[in-house]
């Protein structure tokens, strides 16, 4: 039996993870996600192709919006390759194209994601928000989820396969305390809308504490419970092997101003509605609210959601 990484080790493990290396003039490199089961987690390549285009910015402007589209699944324990494209660079606003590639089984570069990322340098400006917070409970008021799938792993035994066991039970470096029943264990219908606190479960200090990080790790957590929102009016689940999905696009909106960005070491409330699935697909709206009730970030994903067909 393997201990148990320390909330230290899995933060540190996340920045690492995050830090892309620059090999040439806008071409950088994304390490691998060494110990995982699978695919590469979508919400790592958007950090990591964000995070390669945050470093091409060099004059102030911040990220506020990007926009994905996952083109093939990863394969995980191998680097990923990110070629920067400068598109545009304007007084006000840039933009960057970024294909990240990752060479397949016979040795040949493909491309996984296309995103593209808007940069401004801020500005003031009209100000409104019609976004107010959802009344929920505080994530102190909640039980962590790992309780929760600890809880879960043991009630179902050997129902659950080694695959399923270990993703349940993986080390995160994101806390989640969700505020209704975790959705991927309950076979009854309800309307698709979820609301979950998350934070790094440990600070983030020193030389690492940069608001392009905390933006990359917003943009890696905004991946979990987005999809599974749009499966919640048909009583299935992915962990239950009911149904096939992955994510085709993925949208964020930063909205959070320079001098106050928001901070993924504390806590915060991703909100999340599907006001629509069919033909295959489900789409799926995420807004992201920091303790205060400030909307933060705005998210938008649609993803494949098929029923499996067994024999």
């Amino acid at each position: 039996m393997t201990d148990t990484p320390s909330n230290a080790a899995l933060v540190a493990g996340l920045i690492r993870l995050l830090t892309v290396e620059k090999r040439a003039a806008d071409i950088y490199a994304g390490p691998p996600q060494k110990d995982g089961i699978g695919r590469v987690f979508g919400g790592q390549v958007l950090a990591q192709a964000l995070q390669a285009a945050q470093a091409s910015i060099a004059d102030g402007k911040v990220a506020h919006s990007l926009h994905a589209y996952f083109l093939r699944g990863g394969r995980e324990g191998a680097p990923i390759e990110y070629r920067i494209e400068r598109d545009f660079d304007g007084r006000s606003f840039a933009n960057r194209r970024v294909v990240a590639s990752q060479e397949n089984e016979d040795g040949r570069p493909v491309p996984i994601l296309n995103l593209t990322a808007s940069f401004q340098l801020p500005e003031e400006g009209l100000e409104h928000v019609d976004s107010p917070m959802p009344d929920v409970p505080f994530p102190e008021d909640l039980r962590p989820d790992m309780e929760q799938r600890r809880d879960i792993a043991a009630k179902w035994g050997d129902k659950l396969s080694e695959a399923q066991r270990a993703m349940m039970l993986r080390p995160r470096p994101i806390e989640m305390r969700t505020c209704d029943a975790l959705h991927w264990m309950s076979r009854e219908p309800r309307e698709p809308r979820a609301h979950s606190w998350f934070r790094v479960c440990g600070p983030i200090t020193g030389a690492d504490d940069t608001p392009e990080l905390h933006r990359a790790i917003i943009t890696y957590a905004s991946d979990y419970t987005l999809l599974g929102t749009s499966a919640l009016p048909h009583g299935l689940s992915w962990m239950r092997n009911e149904l096939v999905g992955a994510s085709l696009d993925h949208a964020i909106w930063f909205h959070s101003p320079k001098d106050k960005p928001p901070r993924a070491d504390e806590w915060l409330l991703y909100a999340t509605d599907a006001p629509w699935s069919g033909g295959g697909r489900g789409f799926n709206r995420g807004r992201i609210f920091n303790r205060s009730g400030e909307l933060v970030a705005s998210v938008a994903q649609e993803g494949m959601m098929r029923r499996k067909v067994t024999s």
